[in-house]
């Protein structure tokens, strides 16, 4: 079981109990996936592109993209129906959870000039969703192996119709956010 997950189990889940005072532990809201897309825009005819874009993102996230296409034709945008438009991969379970670790503790303090997550990013639903210019932030992409640049955007799905509970589930799942104190590794286990 992935480190974060045991610790959403075993001290997450009682700390929102007693803060929102929920009496049931099944009513408390968690994660239930993440979904990572990237967008390929313009290149979206370069096979070769979208073979780099679909690697890139299978070592990001250890799971292979799935190919979106369009659904219709849309003249102003130069689409024509079943285009490839981007790439899309949902994580779940434990791959979620070292996602989401690696993600809070790895790849966002490695952002240049990153002050925290802005919690304004939270929808009505709950859900937060993240983009990233480069992918080349994550560990797994290397300078000299990164032929190309590209964005991706990531959305935790949490099941909360609050968007302070939401921010408080992200909180205690590692994400800093703007105005509150990042602690290190060190501060954060003790």
């Amino acid at each position: 079981m992935s480190k974060l997950k045991d610790n959403f189990e075993k001290q997450t889940i009682p700390a929102l109990m007693t803060e929102f005072e929920i009496k049931n532990r099944m009513a408390v809201p968690k994660l239930q996936k993440v979904v990572v897309n990237v967008g390929v825009g313009r290149n979206r005819l370069i096979p070769k592109y979208l073979e780099k874009v679909s690697e890139n993102l299978a070592a990001i996230t250890g799971q292979k993209p799935v190919l979106r296409r369009s659904r219709k034709a849309i003249s102003g945008f130069k689409v024509r129906e079943n285009d490839p438009v981007g790439l899309c991969v949902t994580l779940r379970g434990v791959k979620m959870y070292d996602f989401v670790e690696k993600l809070a503790n790895i790849t966002l303090p490695r952002l240049r000039d990153f002050r925290g997550l802005e919690p304004k990013c939270i929808d009505k639903r709950g859900n937060y969703t993240l983009g990233i210019k480069e992918q080349i932030i994550f560990p797994e992409i290397t300078h000299e192996k990164a032929e190309l640049i590209h964005g991706l955007e990531v959305t935790m799905v949490i099941n909360s119709d609050s968007v302070k509970i939401s921010q408080k589930i992200l909180e205690y799942l590692g994400f800093p956010f703007v105005g509150k104190k990042i602690l290190s590794a060190k501060e954060q286990n003790g």
